[in-house]
């Protein structure tokens, strides 16, 4: 079988063992993030803000940046998708100046990397698959000074500290955004997600 066979097959037998009725819009979000992992159980515990799949499906199509928390889940993004859209996805957390900045000030790479994610202009997907502090450095800023306009999240990090406050905290603060709650998650996850939001804007997808 071919790999586009393959995938719709794959496909065929989620929507066929799926047991969570979820609304159209979200519905391939959620099957995309269960091919990725083979886990059910992200079709119950995936929330997502009202409007938000439009509300990114807009972002996209205005050429927003997609910054990751992680090279990891930079890697798994579509790349000939992000081409067709004019938008580029970008990770900090290991760049030079990131690194020297946050040592001299004594904080951590991920909130470094937030403020200059947060800096850049024009429409911004921030996406958090592994480092919750890239989450929590989002939300101290929020409520510092507030983040700017045309600015949606993906808060899916993967572990046991600080991973489901975090999570929490973002589905509490009222940013647009889509969360897996608990402690599932992942970098897969993430570019999974973009990937589904990406898919879902027609052309896209060749």
């Amino acid at each position: 079988m071919l790999p586009m066979d393959i995938e719709a097959r794959s496909m065929e037998i989620i929507e066929s063992e799926l047991q969570v009725e979820l609304e159209e819009d979200i519905k391939p979000i959620v099957k995309r993030v269960i091919h990725a992992t083979a886990d059910f159980s992200f079709a119950e515990n995936m929330r997502f803000t009202p409007g938000i799949v439009e509300y990114i499906h807009g972002l996209l199509k205005n050429g927003a940046t997609i910054i990751t928390d992680t090279n990891m889940a930079l890697a798994g993004i579509n790349k000939s998708a992000l081409c067709r859209l004019g938008s580029k996805a970008l990770c900090f957390v290991s760049d030079e100046d990131v690194a020297k900045e946050a040592k001299a000030r004594g904080v951590t790479r991920s909130f470094v990397s937030m403020e200059k994610a947060l800096g850049i202009e024009g429409p911004k997907l921030l996406v958090c698959g592994n480092a919750p502090t890239f989450l929590l450095s989002l939300l101290e800023i929020a409520e510092n000074t507030g983040i700017p306009a045309d600015t949606a999240v993906i808060g899916v990090p993967v572990g046991f500290v600080n991973v489901v406050e975090a999570k929490e905290k973002l589905w509490e603060s009222g940013i647009p955004c889509i969360a897996a709650m608990g402690r599932r998650g992942g970098s897969n996850v993430a570019a999974a997600i973009v990937n589904a939001l990406m898919y879902g804007i027609e052309g896209v997808r060749a």
